[in-house]
């Protein structure tokens, strides 16, 4: 069928075939067009209008395109949807073309190597990610950002949802995998919303890329790092001269934050909105640098745990923020920075324009004077990183010689290099320049002569120069004294043989000018390229500065104070705030809370209304330990912390429905989570664990999960529920502790005081809840009333038939257990109050329990003794 096809429509199936998951962007003339299923799919994306046209068979064919000067715009369009886009250029000229003129793909656009546009967000990385699979069950995972050429590498040697949360952390857009990839490894990455999978089966190392692995000590890593590379290699089809070496980490050598506890704290995107705005992202980004603003997202994505890179930042935040005239020098010179980072990748991808190297040229004019400043600061750690600081003062000072103040977006016609820079070109320019005076002077000349004032001497692209006449004074001219050039509506146009010779002249120097400058722009371009390591180490270390001196700005602004790290595993928090929730509020409106936590203070029970501020409480505990981290200073008056290995939290519900999980499954898994993976350094936050089922399937698991984590674990653990029944473990439990977020009643009604105090709440208030969202107030009058009906029912005496039959077990060394103390008072404790209550529930020995007998035991003779 393909041989019915004309021979051009044969030469675009044949590009298609090698590119079958990709649109293709066919050239033809001043159009790239589309055909077949990707015209019909194209037109429907992109909103153009579908066409057809004959192609060699009776049935036309479907066709669409875009103008190849505009063809950018749609592109981006393409590729931020997650397609991919083929460019299929002409490569022969058409003049000397003996049949179909040659066309090749020069580069395939994915969502993973976008380089520019706006589909690429400055302040974000845009990394594309590897994963290669071992026969030992590990993982090999790399991930790059082309635009910058960064590229990090690590071994898995754990499930899939290590290498899912890998994925999640690095936010890749795109991930290359081998083409015989498990289908349920697909299925799971699919739905952590990846927008595109690739495949790459070839792991053999080029040559070119063979320096940048030699830090990969590990056959794996190297295999896993290679597969990226080659994916890149085939598909931008160019010298890619900005890679830089393979950056190899371990995940241990930082806190680990997985996929839901990232989401659920909200670290750079809000769980709604699914923006910026509202993340601690959002709070701490002060940097005036984009690269800065990238480097402040990868630290929030990965705390530090070594203490000791931990202080040094803190350290530098420390003198930044005693040296504030120092510092606001160094945000003033920052200001003039531009992403040194992506114009190192612009210049070695080669679409570079003279615009972007006058932004490279004044971002290293602010260098010296930066040195300077940090130099000055008095800290040993500023003064090694001012001689880190270099600037590159060849590149500076070539650009400062070559490239004009002001040059065109465009490098193909001209006026782009400075006089004075070449002597040919300054040859050619005042060649032009005299040109266009003598062509001025003629003007005057022949009206002068002519006595014809509205005589003019023109150019156009088609008929050159001319001297224009119009008709009404074409009478004043002497017969052949111009020769007729061209004939309009209103005017003659004419040449002479001067003009005709002056107008080679001229245009002969505009062309060579134009053609020398755009030599001269690339040869620049070139010599750049060979300090792209240079400026990829100074971009590193602007970022790093960045965010130090953006630490110390937030520090000052909110009152932050600097943690001091505890070596027996201490909590103290004075004073401590949510930091997000403190900025949105008016910060003489937010009510500050201790937390304290030690080997006798490991589990915090904690109880109280909704709407209460128990979760904002926990949250804050989790975010200020992540600030302390990452080398930022505290919300609170005192900080006392030890370093975190992980944050695992379960808060907030939300069913998973692409998935097909329920609210209760995906709180199990991510219980489940918290509780595999945990070790004794580790922080737990769990809210409401067990409110998605019965309530003694959800006290039992609630019980049993406190338990576990307080036998088995040991780790730092913020618990709160409304399942009251649990506070008796704090008698149970020697490392679990009540507190409570305190409520009062006014007039019927409830008032928060957001005030965390110790102990257990008396009650939970949600029908006052229910009253403060406007419910009707019939509904809440029958609420009360039924209320007060269940409450009065359970105070009825139960038999002891009602009694779980498994009995309790006995107190030992001559206590009385808690059915003889019931019996000596002649049963008065059924009218006891709560202190009462408590006094015999803590008697029980439940250990031995099952944790449903247990809870029924305590549910059954709470209502007896009531």
């Amino acid at each position: 069928m393909a041989a019915a096809y004309t021979p051009m429509i044969q030469q675009y199936l044949r590009v298609k075939a090698e590119y079958k998951d990709a649109f293709l962007f066919f050239r033809l003339g001043d159009f790239y067009e589309m055909f077949f299923e990707d015209a019909i799919h194209a037109s429907r994306e992109l909103e153009i209008t579908l066409t057809s046209r004959e192609g060699g068979t009776e049935e036309r064919i479907p066709m669409c395109g875009v103008p190849y000067h505009s063809a950018a715009n749609y592109i981006e369009q393409l590729v931020e949807k997650g397609y991919k886009v083929a460019i299929c250029e002409q490569t022969e000229d058409p003049k000397q073309a003996k049949g179909v003129v040659r066309r090749e793909v020069v580069q395939l656009i994915t969502p993973g190597t976008m380089m520019e546009g706006r589909g690429l967000n400055e302040k974000e990385n845009n990394f594309i990610a590897s994963v290669t699979p071992f026969s030992d069950h590990t993982f090999g995972f790399a991930y790059n950002d082309l635009s910058t050429g960064e590229t990090k590498a690590t071994l898995i040697a754990e499930e899939f949802t290590a290498v899912l949360n890998e994925i999640s952390l690095s936010g890749a857009k795109e991930i290359v995998v081998p083409v015989d990839f498990h289908e349920d490894w697909l299925k799971k990455m699919k739905e952590r919303t990846v927008m595109t999978i690739s495949y790459e089966d070839a792991i053999g190392i080029q040559d070119a890329y063979a320096p940048l692995l030699q830090s990969l000590t590990q056959e794996k890593l190297r295999m896993t790092a290679s597969r990226l590379f080659n994916y890149l290699h085939r598909t931008q089809k160019r010298s890619l001269d900005h890679l830089q070496p393979v950056n190899f980490y371990q995940m241990d050598q930082f806190m680990k934050i997985d996929y839901f506890s990232k989401r659920n704290l909200e670290l750079t995107e809000t769980i709604r909105a699914k923006g910026k705005k509202g993340s601690l992202l959002w709070l701490l980004d002060e940097t005036k640098t984009a690269m800065g603003s990238r480097l402040l997202k990868q630290w929030i994505d990965r705390p530090l745990i070594s203490e000791e890179e931990i202080k040094r930042r803190h350290t530098l935040v420390e003198t930044l923020m005693e040296s504030f005239f120092e510092r606001e020098d160094i945000r003033e010179k920052l200001n003039e920075v531009y992403d040194l980072e992506r114009l190192a990748g612009r210049v070695a991808f080669g679409n570079v324009n003279a615009r972007d190297l006058v932004q490279l040229k004044k971002s290293l004019q602010q260098i010296p004077s930066l040195k300077e400043i940090v130099n000055s600061l008095p800290n040993e750690e500023a003064k090694t990183m001012a001689n880190e600081l270099d600037a590159c003062e060849e590149v500076a000072d070539l650009l400062e010689q070559a490239m004009v103040e002001n040059p065109p977006m465009s490098i193909k016609e001209g006026n782009l290099i400075q006089d004075g820079y070449h002597s040919e070109l300054d040859r050619y320019r005042d060649a032009t320049k005299n040109g266009k005076t003598w062509i001025a002077q003629l003007e005057k000349q022949e009206r002068e002569k002519t006595g014809i004032k509205s005589l003019k001497v023109g150019y156009n692209r088609v008929f050159g120069y001319y001297i224009e006449v119009t008709k009404s004074n074409l009478h004043l001219l002497k017969e052949g004294q111009y020769d007729r050039k061209q004939t309009l509506t209103n005017a003659e146009r004419f040449i002479t043989p001067e003009l005709k010779e002056k107008e080679a002249l001229i245009l002969q120097a505009e062309e060579k000018s134009v053609e020398l400058e755009y030599q001269l722009f690339t040869d620049v371009r070139e010599h750049v390229k060979e300090f792209i390591p240079r400026l990829q180490k100074l971009a590193k270390k602007i970022s790093e500065l960045d965010v130090l001196q953006c630490f110390s700005v937030v520090s000052e602004q909110r009152h932050y104070v600097k943690p001091i790290f505890s070596t027996d595993k201490k909590v103290i928090i004075k004073d401590g705030r949510h930091p997000v929730v403190e900025k949105v509020m008016n910060a003489q409106e937010y009510v500050p809370n201790d937390c304290l936590m030690d080997s006798e203070r490991e589990v915090l029970l904690i109880t109280g209304p909704n709407m209460s501020g128990k979760s904002t409480y926990m949250r804050q505990v989790a975010l200020t330990a992540i600030l302390a981290q990452i080398g930022c200073y505290v919300p609170a008056s005192q900080a006392v912390l030890p370093i975190f290995d992980q944050v695992f939290t379960r808060i907030g519900a939300a069913d998973d429905l692409i998935s097909g999980q329920s609210t209760f499954m995906v709180e199990m898994l991510e219980a489940k989570n918290a509780i595999v993976n945990a070790t004794q350094n580790s922080l737990i936050l769990f809210d409401e664990i067990g409110r998605g089922t019965s309530t003694y399937d959800g006290m039992a698991l609630a019980q049993a999960i406190i338990e576990y984590i307080h036998h088995r674990i040991g780790a730092k653990t913020l618990f709160s529920t409304h399942y009251h029944e649990l506070t008796v473990l704090e008698e149970e439990l020697e490392k679990v502790k009540n507190v409570h977020v305190s409520a009062v009643e006014q007039n019927g009604k409830v008032v928060f005081l957001h005030k965390i105090k110790e102990g257990a709440a008396d009650k939970s208030y949600g029908i006052h809840v229910a009253q403060l969202a406007d419910l009707p107030d019939e509904l809440i009058s029958r609420a009360n009333e039924i209320l007060t009906g269940l409450e009065q029912q359970s105070e009825k005496p139960v038999n002891n038939t009602d009694l779980p039959s498994k009995p309790v077990k006995q107190e030992t060394e001559g206590q009385l257990s808690f059915f003889e103390e019931v019996s000596t008072d002649n049963k008065n404790s059924v009218n006891s109050k709560e202190k009462r209550i408590i006094d015999k529930i803590k008697k029980l020995d439940i250990l031995d329990m099952t944790p449903m007998d247990a809870l029924n035991t305590l549910y059954e003779l709470h209502k007896k003794i009531k």
